[in-house]
C-alpha cells in the first residue's frame, strides 16, 4: 500500500485531506492510505483518543439549513504520538512507500520574507537552523529527506494543505534557503532533483470542534468518539499537477487537478479568507462571538460584499483575462457559508494571525488598485477593522485571548504609543512590505475609520 505522510493531524486535515482519501476507499480505490503525527507537542487527548480508537473517527458535516450528516473516516492507518526527535515521522517518511509528504502550516509557520527568504528572527527558526530543534517545517522535512536520501529513496512528493499563496513554490523556496543555510549541500541537490512541491488550494470552514460535537455523534451514531471534528458541507481541493509519481486518483472524488492553481488561489484568498478576516475583525469589535453573528448585521455584510464587488472582481477578472471562477457567484456562496449559524465558528478562531492575513490577502488587492490607479476606499476598510483591532488589544480590551505568531507585540504597542497610530501602523514593513510608508495607503486607512468607528458606536 502506498503511503501519505501527514504533517499536522488538526481538524482541518482530519475533515478535508482524510475525507477525499475515504471517499475514494469508499468507491473502492483503496491503494493509499494516511499515516499522520505533529511536529510540536500538543494535541495530546486528540492523538490518544485516535489510537484507542483505531484511528477511526466521525466527520459531522452541518448546512446553513441544519441538516446533519456524519461521515466515518478510516483513511488514516496509524497516528504517530509526538516525540522530540521525530524519529518515527522519520523512518516513515524515509520508507520506500511513502510517495507523498502532505502537511497543513498557517502562514506565520514558513517564517518566509517577502523575497520568499527565511525570515530568522523567529527563535524557533534559529533553533532549527543552529541544529537545536526540529520545531519548524523546515527543520522537520529537512530530516526527513536527509534520511530518505542516506536509503536511496525514490522520489517523494511535498503536498502543501493551507492558505499561503503559491504554498508550493513558496515552501520550496524556504526548504532550499534553510538547506543552504545550514551547508547541507548534498541535500540540497537531491531535494532539487527528487522532490516536487505541487500549489495547492484548500477550502472547507472547520472550527475547533465545540463540547457538544461528540453527544451529538453519540446520538446520531451510537459511537462514542472523542476525535470527532465537524465542518460546513461545502469542500473544495484543487492541486497543480506536480507529482513526481504515483498519486490517489483524488479527481474520483471532486479535487481539481489542474495546469495552475493561481486563479482558484486568488479567488479563495482574496474572497473568503479576507472577507472572513473582515468579518471576525469587525464581529469582535462590536460585541459578537461568532462569525455567523457578524454576517447578520448588514453593515458588516456590505463591508465584505462591497470589499469583493468593487476592488477584488476587478482584479480578478477583465474582458482580457477572464477567472475561470465566477466570481460574483463565489462571492455570494461564501457569504451564505458564512452565515450558517449551526457551525458557530468563533471570531476568535479567524481573526487570529493577522499579521499574515493582511500582507497575504489583503495587500495585494491595494497594490494592484493603485498600481491601476483605481480607488482603495472598499479595501481600505479591512485593514481599518484591524488596527481598531489591534488598538483594542494593545489597551488589553478584547474580548478573548488573540494569537499572532508574526506580531512583534513591541512594535504593535509603541504604534499607539506614537503621534500618529495611523501613520505608524502603515509604515510597518511586516504588515506592508513595498506599500510600507505609502501615503494612498495611509489617507485610505484614515477616510476608513471614521465607518469604522460608526460601526462600533451604533452596536456599543
Amino acid at each position: 500500500m502506498s503511503v501519505i505522510l501527514h504533517l499536522g493531524l488538526g481538524s482541518f486535515h482530519r475533515a478535508h485531506q482524510a475525507v477525499y482519501l475515504q471517499r475514494l476507499h469508499d468507491l473502492g480505490e483503496g491503494a493509499w492510505s494516511i499515516v499522520g503525527g505533529n511536529i510540536r507537542p500538543g494535541m495530546d487527548a486528540t492523538i490518544e483518543a485516535l489510537i484507542d480508537q483505531e484511528c477511526a473517527y466521525t466527520v459531522e458535516t452541518i448546512s446553513p439549513k441544519g441538516d446533519h450528516v456524519y461521515e466515518e473516516i478510516r483513511s488514516i492507518r496509524a497516528v504517530i504520538p509526538y516525540a522530540k526527535d521525530l524519529a518515527t515521522l522519520i523512518d516513515i517518511g524515509a520508507t520506500p512507500s511513502t510517495l507523498i509528504i502532505s502537511f497543513t502550516v498557517t502562514e506565520a509557520g514558513y517564517y518566509l520574507d517577502a523575497e520568499n527568504r527565511l525570515d530568522d528572527r523567529h527563535e524557533d527558526l534559529r533553533s532549527d537552523l543552529e541544529g537545536r530543534t526540529q520545531l519548524t517545517i523546515y527543520g522537520a522535512m529537512s530530516a526527513i529527506l536527509s534520511e530518505r536520501m542516506a536509503r536511496n529513496g525514490p522520489p517523494v512528493t511535498l503536498l502543501n494543505c493551507d492558505n499561503l499563496r503559491g504554498n508550493g513554490a513558496r515552501f520550496r523556496a524556504g526548504l532550499l534557503d534553510f538547506l543552504a543555510r545550514k551547508k547541507q549541500s548534498e541535500l540540497l541537490l537531491w531535494v532539487r532533483e527528487n522532490a516536487t512541491c505541487p500549489n495547492a488550494m484548500v477550502d472547507r470552514i472547520t472550527p475547533r470542534p465545540s463540547a457538544d460535537v461528540a453527544a451529538r455523534v453519540l446520538k446520531a451514531c451510537g459511537r462514542v468518539d472523542g476525535a470527532a471534528v465537524m465542518a460546513e458541507t461545502y469542500i473544495q481541493w484543487v492541486i497543480e499537477d506536480e507529482f513526481c509519481s504515483a498519486r490517489p486518483p483524488w479527481e474520483k472524488v471532486g479535487a481539481e487537478i489542474v495546469k495552475s492553481v493561481a486563479p482558484y488561489e486568488e479567488a479563495k484568498i482574496r474572497i473568503l479568507n479576507a472577507s472572513h478576516s473582515c468579518i471576525a475583525w469587525a464581529g469582535t469589535l462590536i460585541g459578537l462571538n461568532f462569525i455567523h453573528q457578524g454576517v447578520e448585521v448588514p453593515a458588516i455584510r456590505q463591508m465584505a460584499y462591497a470589499y469583493v464587488t468593487d476592488d477584488v472582481i476587478p482584479c480578478l477578472s477583465s474582458p482580457l483575462h477572464k477567472s475561470p471562477v465566477n466570481l460574483a457567484v463565489y462571492r455570494d456562496v461564501i457569504l451564505d457559508r458564512f452565515s450558517n449559524p449551526y457551525l458557530n465558528d468563533t471570531n476568535q478562531r479567524v481573526a487570529m494571525d493577522g499579521f499574515s492575513k493582511v500582507p497575504g490577502f489583503i495587500a495585494p488587492t491595494i497594490a494592484e488598485r493603485l498600481g491601476q490607479g483605481e480607488s482603495i476606499e472598499k479595501t481600505a476598510v479591512l485593514p481599518a477593522l484591524f488596527f481598531r483591532f489591534l488598538e483594542r488589544w494593545h489597551r488589553g480590551a478584547l474580548p478573548y485571548r488573540y494569537e499572532d505568531q508574526a506580531m512583534d507585540e513591541n512594535a504593535v504597542h509603541s504604534f499607539f504609543r506614537s503621534s500618529d497610530p495611523v501613520a505608524a501602523f502603515c509604515q510597518n514593513p511586516a504588515l506592508w512590505r513595498s506599500l510600507a510608508g505609502n501615503p494612498k495607503l495611509k489617507s485610505a486607512i484614515d477616510r476608513a475609520l471614521p465607518a469604522v468607528r460608526t460601526l462600533e458606536a451604533s452596536h456599543g
